[in-house]
């Protein structure tokens, strides 16, 4: 019997008590046809597995590492929260000291509450958007992922005026039949919907930059169309930034394209890594949200004070050093530039992530997306992490630099694959 790694049974045992190994799909690799690495430690730009393999990492959780593992900082803050206890289920000071960062530097998050994930977000900005405006129904974008709440969890109907229906067993087909669906940067579209829904729908929701579905921007002209129509339909625009938020710029995709929602959902960074969600906005909306208001939403962990020590690390160096935007969305410039002048490839890049399309032309939308290579995408993948570099298991998830990331780590990527 040949002998396995330490990842390898570690993921035998993993098979026999999780579903699928794993605790979040993506993880199991089952797309590459290989093991995943377990990991055990992390520093800088580089992760460590059980085997004693180090790895260039790309996926930094999931885009919350934009400092680096570990960073110091951000490891005395927690540490330092941690001896004083682990949680209380009551008010803290660190949770108003996170929101008071937040609202007093992004001017179109007038309140905001913490969660705990962002599918914990997404769902509850959807509510509080419901409440507000006392309409049920909802649009999203084919290939936009807001978490695996029921009523998102859809894919797109026969054509622009049906309802979605469920994208995953065990969502109802009554779950999903206030979700309306659209395509990613197709303003038509949308305004076909809104009017053959005319002062029935609550919101659009959409990740500002799809993240998703690879990396795929907005169109110039497209959030702005979409916020003159939320604008004529009294319709809620609600940004999805749980990717983009306080990565793009501190006051991610909305500051970076200018365009201001009524409500964001926020994740990833504004934890440090830990678990951690926000939705905040408008005064008047947020104070639709219990006790204030008569639309529920509660958890024992929001604002955990671990969470929010690390949320006021990381967001106080990203505030207080704006060069470091600069400098990692200099780095995905060079990165996708370099890439497509080895091509034959289509690169989408946004300040600092970016997705290696393996085909030509535009990818604009959903339906491009899924044009792409996959079998050359999975070749390189292996020669990638054969070689010491850890990216994404799936052509449809982005790349994600961090301000430890230098020149001699995107050399050693182009380099592998090329």
């Amino acid at each position: 019997m040949m002998n396995l790694t330490l990842s390898e049974k570690y993921f035998e045992r993993a098979r026999r008590v999780l579903p699928g190994g794993v605790n979040s799909p993506v993880r199991a690799f089952g797309s590459i046809n290989m093991n995943p690495p377990f990991i055990t430690k992390a520093e800088g730009a580089y992760i460590y597995d059980e085997d004693d393999n180090s790895y260039i990492d790309f996926v930094g959780s999931w885009g919350p590492m934009i400092l680096g593992h570990n960073h110091e900082l951000v490891r005395k803050a927690v540490i330092s929260a941690a001896e004083k206890g682990l949680s209380f289920g009551a008010c803290t000071k660190a949770e108003v000291e996170l929101a008071e960062l937040i609202c007093s530097n992004i001017k179109w998050v007038e309140m905001i509450r913490m969660v705990s994930s962002g599918t914990e977000a997404v769902m509850s900005a959807i509510r509080a958007a419901r409440g507000y405006t006392s309409k049920e129904k909802i649009i999203k974008f084919v290939g936009c992922y807001h978490g695996h709440s029921d009523s998102l969890l859809v894919q797109s109907g026969s054509g622009a005026m049906t309802f979605g229906s469920p994208d995953s067993k065990g969502v109802t087909r009554g779950a999903a039949k206030d979700t309306l669906t659209a395509r990613f940067n197709d303003l038509d579209m949308v305004s076909e919907l809104l009017e053959a829904n005319n002062g029935e729908v609550a919101a659009i929701i959409l990740e500002p930059v799809a993240a998703n579905m690879g990396v795929i921007p907005p169109k110039e002209g497209f959030l702005q169309g979409l916020r003159r129509l939320c604008d004529k339909h009294g319709t809620l625009l609600i940004f999805d930034e749980v990717i983009t938020g306080f990565r793009l710029s501190f006051g991610g995709a909305a500051q970076y394209y200018k365009v201001e929602p009524d409500l964001v959902c926020y994740g990833k960074i504004i934890g440090g890594g830990m678990p951690v969600g926000a939705y905040g906005g408008r005064k008047d909306i947020m104070s639709c949200v219990s006790p204030l208001g008569k639309v529920y939403q509660a958890g024992t962990l929001s604002g955990n004070p671990i969470a929010m020590a690390a949320g006021i690390a990381t967001l106080t160096q990203l505030l207080d050093n704006p060069q470091i935007y600069q400098y990692i969305n200099n780095l995905g410039e060079k990165f996708a530039k370099s890439l497509r002048a080895k091509g034959p490839c289509t690169v989408n890049q946004v300040g600092s992530i970016l997705t290696i399309f393996h085909q030509e032309g535009d990818v604009a939308s959903y339906d491009d997306a899924v044009r792409s290579n996959i079998d050359r995408f999975n070749e390189n993948f292996i020669k990638l992490i054969n070689s010491g570099i850890y990216m994404a298991p799936s052509q449809f998830e982005a790349i994600f630099l961090c301000n430890a990331h230098n020149d001699e780590h995107i050399k050693k990527f182009i380099d592998t694959i090329y």
